[in-house]
């Protein structure tokens, strides 16, 4: 008795979302302040806004930088702001904290932008396998502006997948 193989992944309206093509392709560097305080624990005040004047702030054109402290210096936050706001007046993105805060930001950037209502009244599978580390509350603003949209989600693969949502509208 032979029957036929029918692949019904194929055939479903199933879509999927890859939240890796959210993030974009810009080098993420680091900016320590450390470098820029006395004996790398010191913040001298005058020294430091001459520091920031002087900076050749345009190499980090066209990155995205994290500005935090590598060292246990105790350090205001006012110096924080001031060389955000330096990148900010060069046009870099820029965020105070570590690398997972940056590509948190980036990637809610993204999603901001995108506009989720070709995914309206459809199941969505939110792909779980990438090749780059994505941090978990990434998904959450994902999903944020997805479950207005999706008659349902899931996360995995779709051979393999969780449920996470069904949307109650019965349209």
């Amino acid at each position: 008795m032979s029957q036929k193989i029918i692949n019904r992944v194929a055939n479903s309206k199933l879509e999927t979302i890859d939240l890796e093509l959210f993030f974009p392709e810009i080098e993420r560097i680091s900016f320590d302040i450390k470098l820029w305080l006395k004996d790398e624990l010191f913040l001298v005040e005058k020294d430091f806004r001459e520091k920031v004047k002087n900076f050749d702030w345009k190499k980090y054109k066209n990155k995205a930088v994290y500005i935090t402290c590598s060292n246990d210096a105790i350090i205001p936050d006012w110096a924080y702001i001031l060389i955000s706001s330096q990148f900010n007046n060069h046009e870099i993105r820029n965020v105070i904290g570590s690398k997972e805060i940056l590509n948190i930001k980036l990637v809610t950037d993204m999603v901001n932008t995108f506009n989720f209502s070709i995914y309206k009244g459809k199941p969505v599978i939110i792909k779980g396998c990438s090749d780059q580390k994505i941090p978990l509350s990434a998904y959450s603003v994902l999903l944020e502006k997805l479950q207005l949209e999706a008659k349902s989600i899931m996360f995995g693969e779709a051979c393999s997948s969780v449920p996470i949502y069904k949307s109650s509208n019965k349209s």
